[in-house]
């Protein structure tokens, strides 16, 4: 039997349409046994066969109970409403010509046996049922106007009522019809509403700024990960109150409450949680809940320092060539002036602290463009170990290191690694620079060690040294941007070498030495790692 339109979907029909109109069913079955078996006969009139109507109205009970208990079924639907209205047609049809006195009656039952049925099927079953009901209507007419010699209606009673027939089983086809249409819509609504409010809670729940709904009386009454997170154990909603798990927090809630002017400096709650800048907004305009927002100062601070960086990349991209002319030009002039024989001793001291700060000036420039070029990484399959042993051996050659040590602890086999070999470069480069510049003790030379070696997949470098080592408040704001201790640096370099870093798929952290000293290591991801992902 063909499903292709809307209402031969078994989904869409309610059970209890089909339960109702089973339970009519019984009730017209009960009618028909009364009007046959009961005291209510005599009143009625006289019966055409007594013996028809009383085998009709009992067989029509018997299946009027079957069909109520298999109408649960919503599987068999269009056969149990065809089949059923079939069986009401052929019992109306049978009572009625056992029962003359009552044919009006029986016929105007029929009809919303009719409606229902047309209401609950595809359109052809429908209108077949409404046929099926107007000829059987004429078929009894004339089995009783030409069998019995008898008319029990009229011409005009027999056309009204198959005219009504018809009429019925189309409006009840269209009722139908729209009341699935729209029950379907409704259905798909709460769905997409119910699915909003899944996607709304998702949102709110794992929102890195701290949700909380707070009642009059300073109770939590919800909560989101973050602001759990912010306000220790105790920060699940109908816990504990604000006034106990953050007494300053709900001073401040107060006071925006009252009107007064709120303190914005940033807060910590807890001694181990960041620091975090509450906001707070009326939940509605005629309620009492406040929603209190708990931004946290470390991501505001990281999208400021982003901003700042990204215009300091385009200012210093624009200005770069500006300021090179003018220092390649005084390194140009230094250089005739250092050449002239009537410099004497003293001015040729300031010759070289103009050309040292000439140098100076020209890193920063590179330092700050570093961050305006963000090329994208090219990574190669290298060997780790042999490339160490070149960068080492290079710069021993490029840059004098005097009496400082720089060596590499390379293992025998190779140690395969994916990177950019000019971002390894860079990034070797500033670390061994730091360790040379850092990692000393007092006046004693500096010594430097690049240790390469393999854990799984992942290669790795260390670059070590034998100075004073980090204190571990300075360890934690290393590779910030802009971060130094030295009066002479730009705190640019393990910022800049970190972003390469990641740019290759790779991490740089700093990892304490437990018996002196420091260490830089770059985990760099082995040649199957891209297949691996």
């Amino acid at each position: 039997m063909p499903h292709a339109s809307l209402i031969d979907r078994l989904e869409s029909i309610p059970r209890r349409e089909l339960y109702f109109f089973s339970l009519y069913r019984v009730l017209e079955a009960a009618i028909m046994a009364a009007l046959v078996f009961s005291p209510l006969a005599d009143v009625v009139g006289e019966p055409r066969s007594t013996v028809l109507g009383g085998t009709v109205a009992v067989a029509y009970m018997a299946a009027a109970v079957v069909l109520l208990v298999l109408g649960r079924n919503e599987r068999w639907l269009v056969p149990l409403v065809f089949g059923g209205a079939c069986i009401d047609i052929v019992a109306a049809t049978l009572v009625t010509h056992a029962l003359p006195p009552v044919a009006a009656g029986i016929a105007m039952m029929l009809l919303f046996n009719v409606a229902a049925a047309a209401m609950l099927l595809p359109l052809r079953y429908g209108m077949t049922v409404a046929v099926l009901a107007s000829s059987a209507l004429v078929l009894e007419f004339l089995w009783s106007a030409l069998v019995d010699g008898e008319r029990p209606r009229s011409l005009a009673e027999l056309s009204m009522f198959v005219t009504s027939y018809l009429a019925l089983a189309w409006l009840g086809y269209r009722i139908g019809q729209r009341a699935r249409s729209s029950q379907k819509l409704a259905e798909q609504r709460t769905a997409e509403v119910a699915n909003l409010v899944e996607v709304n809670e998702l949102i709110i729940r794992r929102m890195r700024t701290g949700v909380l709904v707070v009642d009059s009386d300073n109770r939590i009454t919800l909560a989101n990960e973050a602001a759990s997170l912010l306000l220790g154990d105790g920060g699940e909603a109908g816990d504990a109150g604000l006034n106990h798990l953050a007494p300053e927090l709900a001073r401040r809630l107060q006071r925006w409450r009252n009107g007064w002017q709120v303190d914005e400096t940033p807060l910590q709650l807890f001694p181990d949680q960041p620091e975090v800048q509450p906001r707070f907004a009326r939940l509605l305009a005629d309620s009492d809940q406040t929603l209190v927002f708990l931004d946290d100062t470390t991501v505001v601070s990281r999208r400021a320092e982003s901003l700042t960086l990204a215009a300091l990349g385009r200012f210093s991209a624009s200005l770069a060539h500006e300021i090179r002319n003018p220092l390649a030009a005084i390194n140009y002039a230094v250089q005739l002036l250092e050449e002239s024989r009537n410099v004497d001793d003293a001015d040729r001291r300031l010759l070289q602290i103009i050309h040292q700060q000439c140098l100076r000036t020209n890193g920063i420039v590179e330092s700050v463009l570093g961050l305006a070029r963000r090329e994208r990484a090219n990574p190669e399959n290298i060997d780790l170990g042999s490339f160490v042993r070149r960068f080492v051996e290079d710069y021993r050659q490029t840059l004098s290191i005097e009496t400082d040590s720089l060596e590499a602890i390379v293992p025998s086999q190779p140690v395969p690694s994916l990177v950019d070999p000019k971002h390894l470069q860079q990034i070797l480069t500033a670390l061994v620079h730091n360790a040379l510049k850092y990692g000393r003790i007092m006046d004693e030379p500096a010594r430097v060690r690049l240790r390469v070696f393999q854990d799984g997949r992942n290669a790795f470098v260390d670059v070590l040294d034998r100075g004073p080592g980090i204190p571990e408040g300075v360890a934690a704001q290393l590779f910030r941007p802009f971060f130094t201790t030295s009066e002479h640096g730009t705190g640019l370099g393990l910022y800049i070498a970190r972003e390469l870093t990641r740019a290759n798929q790779a991490t740089l952290e700093y990892v304490p030495v437990p018996g002196g000293g420091a260490c830089f290591r770059v985990a760099l991801p082995g040649p199957n790692a891209i297949l691996s992902l």
